[in-house]
């Protein structure tokens, strides 16, 4: 059986350790073998008998259903194994949400996943960046570095995520939904 995961973000070092980029951030948790390939790089990994195939989109933000498309039919991955990871800023920072489909709710990655897929049935796993902007900000907000006090739990949020993304995998969504939502 073979599961996609793939992180959400925007390629290039302007873009490397912003908010919007925390879907990246996480699938490299899984593997430091990454590969270049069609529309992104690539890192495949194994757990518990399932093999994994990291993507991470080269197509920015707005235009990831491409590379998720490719690599789903390229792959012959059933959609019902893939796993998008990103941020969410609708959520605090530091909680996780995953669901088995959903609306994108403004987000651009999964609105582009959805028009080019054929619709919302896929697992997600939101990852909560805060909202801390004037109205009007979101772009600016999101496309922002983390703050000092957020830099110092990162690195568990990140661990979390990723270790939500295995369990997808070896356990099933209703399972990894019990065990990560918070």
């Amino acid at each position: 059986m073979k599961f996609l995961i793939v992180g959400l973000g925007n390629p290039g070092p302007k873009y490397a350790d912003t908010r919007h980029n925390v879907g990246f951030r996480v699938v490299e948790q899984l593997s430091d073998d990454w590969s270049p390939g069609t529309h992104g790089d690539l890192a495949r990994i194994t757990h518990r008998g399932k093999q994994i195939v990291l993507l991470k989109p080269n197509t920015y933000m707005n235009l990831s259903g491409k590379a998720v498309r490719y690599w789903l039919q390229a792959e012959k991955i059933p959609k019902e194994n893939l796993l998008v990871v990103m941020d969410d800023l609708h959520l605090d920072f530091g909680r996780l949400r995953m669901r088995g489909k959903g609306s994108d709710a403004g987000h651009n990655g999964l609105k582009s996943i959805d028009q080019l897929t054929g619709g919302n049935n896929y697992a997600r796993l939101r990852i909560g960046i805060g909202n801390d902007f004037h109205p009007g900000q979101q772009a600016d907000y999101v496309l922002s570095d983390w703050s000092a006090d957020e830099r110092i739990d990162l690195p568990k949020l990140l661990k979390d995520a990723s270790e939500a993304c295995l369990s997808f995998c070896a356990h099933g969504l209703a399972n990894t939904m019990s065990a990560y939502n918070r």
